[in-house]
């Protein structure tokens, strides 16, 4: 497996040059581009810029591991739901142009308006859809698992199984409530074998099973990017040496 980066908070300031800099200097090996930050990896990009990202990483020892957006198909407004759908399928374009191998997607919670299971079926139809799209430009529509009611691991089960596409995977997330008994054994069992990509945080804390998560992981041949998704620092690059030597001593 490979530490890679999340700039949802720790780089949330970082344009791509710094970016690359302190992943090199501290031995991070990927990035995740989280939209709307100041690196400014954006769809407005023209196609000359898009190039200029992808030779920046191209030129450098960190790897594109993704792109972070934040679509979801949940809303009971459909007009809202194709937006989100029409918004993916160009992130997926800006995904392939920069090198991207895949976008981060979301469920984002359960309206009370209708039922669970017709909030399920359609994020998972709305994710076939994206899917067949990216498939063809080469990139993987990578799910969240987030959102109220939507981050129980039964859920993305579902989801998953009515998307139903070998191009749609599933973003670990690590959250704390998945913990049951110490153990994320049976909720990391409903998606063994279709985790894309895996985002990892504060791993002193001792209330999630990291050891656990890590031989789950490498037993089940995953052999992707855990991203650090932690919040910055005044002194980022020390946090970030202390968190690799912890992520080596997990990666055992």
């Amino acid at each position: 497996m490979k530490l890679g980066l999340v700039t949802y908070n720790m780089a949330k300031d970082w344009d791509v040059p710094t970016i690359i800099k302190n992943c090199e200097e501290t031995g991070f090996e990927g990035v995740e581009l989280r939209t709307t930050h100041a690196h400014t990896v954006e769809v407005e990009l023209s196609a000359t810029q898009r190039e200029g990202v992808r030779q920046t990483f191209e030129d450098s020892s960190v790897e594109l591991a993704g792109l972070g957006s934040a679509f979801d198909y949940h809303s009971t407004d459909q007009d809202v739901v194709r937006q989100n759908i029409e918004g993916t399928k160009e992130y997926s374009k800006l995904a392939a142009d920069v090198g991207a191998p895949g976008i981060k997607v979301r469920p984002n919670g359960l309206p009370q308006e209708v039922s669970v299971e017709q909030t399920l079926e359609q994020i998972g139809n709305s994710l076939r859809e994206c899917g067949e799209f990216a498939s063809d430009l080469g990139v993987q529509i990578r799910l969240e698992v987030h959102g109220g009611g939507t981050s129980e691991l039964r859920h993305i089960r579902t989801i998953m199984d009515v998307a139903d596409h070998p191009n749609v995977y599933v973003c670990w997330n690590s959250n704390f409530g998945e913990v049951e008994d110490g153990s994320v054994q049976k909720p990391f069992d409903l998606v063994k074998g279709k985790i894309g990509l895996v985002h990892i945080t504060e791993l002193h804390r001792i209330e999630y099973p990291w050891r656990e998560l890590f031989t789950l992981l490498k037993e089940s041949g995953y052999q992707g990017f855990t991203l650090a998704e932690i919040a910055g620092s005044s002194d980022s690059i020390r946090l970030m040496n202390f968190y690799r030597a912890l992520w080596t001593e997990l990666n055992r």
